[in-house]
């Protein structure tokens, strides 16, 4: 949605959506001649005009035309917002003949040019991650003539996108802003955020990790600068492995076979939790199985969650827990972390970030784990997911887009400013050279000295850079929670779950306006 208010208009540095009366040319491709000056229709004669837009309440000025203007009647067609496709379909229009009268067309931004030597800038950024506030501190002080406000606020889904939405509403938004992978598109459709690659932020492509650069590009346009991941590997029990004799499973079948040699070993063990409430994990876990869940094609967004790949995630996961060899305890819960310290759950698939939440709440049990790539669907494949990740965004209404673009550009590349958000916890780095001598490449006392950061390193590389995420993906999550909750209480299964967040997707996406197919 585009709104504009007098402050915003003010500024002149978000986006204001105006109908435009600037009538397409309708004989498609390019002309080196300007159209002849078309006369007025003559008295009495009926007019038929074509309009796009995306504008809300658009319709109801558009009704009421209609009603004081019998002669010249509008035909409304909403569409979805411009950089959300709205504007391929203008131009798509436009090259086959058959473009409407009018369109929607929003004012461009013009690139600010970059502060003149010696002049001071400030500028403000929120986040919440870890570690972020030692990095700005290093910056301030070897970059005085930028200064960087930083103001933590809580993580995304839990308040952080709402105040970022209500400042972008506001006309109040700070320069800069930690926005996941996963919400990128939504803030896209709401015009919240700028398009770098005006300012040259192109350039950079080649200091991050390719698929993590990738969730920040769409229709060529770079739209945030990629901070940190969660690439995934099998976190396991090494002591308990080689008590019972089992190898860490290199397939997902020998993950199967290891959970029931677990659980006849120790009734009371199992190897992992299915954690219904956590969908997020699930999709990972479908992301590696070879599943496309989401795409666009010009003005139409692709959904195909019910794919046969994650399907086939489903069943093995069903299979686990109709043989009772799994537990469906939510993870992250006291439950979880006293299993974690007993035993009682021997294995975790998950990202590198997971390393912190093991060694934190599970501290009796340094030098008991280690760390094994990721169980693959096809034996001898290297095939890894991503769970998590997070980028660097300028928001709409930024006053000092260059800077801000430089700074996000040293906070996830600096090896210094990297160095200290490992320090903090913030994940898996973007930086194409993250790993390689950092912190991260090191013995680990709590994994028996093992360099397991190498697994993690070995499965950045091997991570599906195609994967694309859709503005509606927070109802996409709750949906599949709702199902497989109620699998666990015995309402279907996760295969019919998948099945139904299909439908209920596709629904979510068209409510807002947009135009959905399914499959791939």
């Amino acid at each position: 949605m585009s709104r504009t208010t007098p402050r915003r208009r003010s500024r002149g540095a978000l986006a204001v959506a105006l109908a435009a009366s600037l009538f397409l040319s309708a004989c498609g491709g390019s002309t080196d001649s300007q159209d002849k000056a078309q006369a007025p229709a003559k008295p009495g004669q009926k007019v038929d005009l074509r309009f796009w837009s995306w504008v809300p309440g658009v319709d109801k000025a558009v009704d009421k035309w209609n009603a004081t203007h019998p002669d010249i009647h509008v035909k409304l067609e909403k569409i979805p917002a411009g950089s959300s496709g709205g504007y391929a379909k203008m131009r798509a229009a436009l090259k086959s003949g058959n473009a409407p009268d009018l369109a929607q067309v929003e004012y461009q931004d013009k690139a600010q040019a970059p502060a003149k030597p010696g002049q001071k800038v400030d500028l403000r950024f929120w986040s919440w991650v870890p570690g972020v506030d030692k990095a700005v501190d290093k910056w301030n002080a070897t970059h005085p003539d930028i200064h960087v406000k930083l103001e933590k606020i809580p993580a995304g889904s839990s308040g952080g996108y709402a105040k970022m939405r209500a400042a972008l509403k506001s006309g109040n938004a700070p320069d800069l802003a930690q926005v996941e992978y996963q919400e990128i598109p939504s803030f896209l459709l709401e015009n919240g955020l700028v398009n770098l690659s005006q300012y040259g932020a192109d350039k950079d492509r080649s200091k991050f990790v390719d698929w993590q650069w990738q969730q920040g590009v769409f229709d060529k346009a770079v739209y945030a600068i990629p901070q940190a991941s969660g690439p995934m590997g099998l976190f396991y029990r090494s002591d308990l492995y080689k008590k019972w004799g089992i190898d860490p499973p290199a397939t997902w079948e020998e993950f199967a076979q290891a959970a029931q040699k677990i659980h006849d070993a120790n009734p009371k063990a199992y190897i992992s939790t299915f954690p219904a409430g956590n969908s997020a994990w699930f999709t990972a876990l479908a992301w590696q199985a070879g599943a496309k869940w989401f795409g666009v094609n010009g003005d139409t967004w692709s959904v195909n969650i019910d794919s046969p790949q994650t399907l086939k995630v489903a069943a093995f996961w069903d299979d686990l827990r109709s043989k009772k060899v799994i537990k469906s305890e939510p993870d992250f819960a006291n439950g979880w972390y006293k299993d974690l310290q007993s035993g009682a759950i021997t294995s975790w698939v998950s990202a590198q970030w997971g390393d912190a939440i093991i060694s934190g709440n599970a501290p009796k049990t340094t030098g008991k784990w280690a760390v094994a790539p990721m169980p693959q669907w096809t034996k001898g494949s290297k095939v890894s997911a991503n769970w998590g990740g997070s980028s660097t965004a300028v928001l709409k209404g930024a006053k000092h887009i260059p800077e801000a673009l430089k700074f996000a550009e040293w906070l996830n590349t600096d090896p210094a400013s990297v160095d200290l958000l490992l320090q903090g916890g913030y994940g898996w780095p973007a930086a194409a050279d993250g790993y390689k001598g950092s912190s991260l490449d090191k013995p680990s006392p709590f994994f028996g000295g093992q360099k397991y950061n190498e697994v993690f390193a070995q499965a950045d590389k091997s991570i599906d850079n195609s994967w694309k995420w859709i503005p509606t993906i927070d109802a996409t999550y709750q949906h599949l929670n709702d199902g497989f909750q109620a699998a666990l209480a015995g309402k279907g299964t996760f295969v019919s779950a998948v099945r139904q967040a299909q439908k209920q997707t596709v629904e979510d996406l068209k409510r807002k306006g947009l135009k959905v197919s399914t499959g791939q």
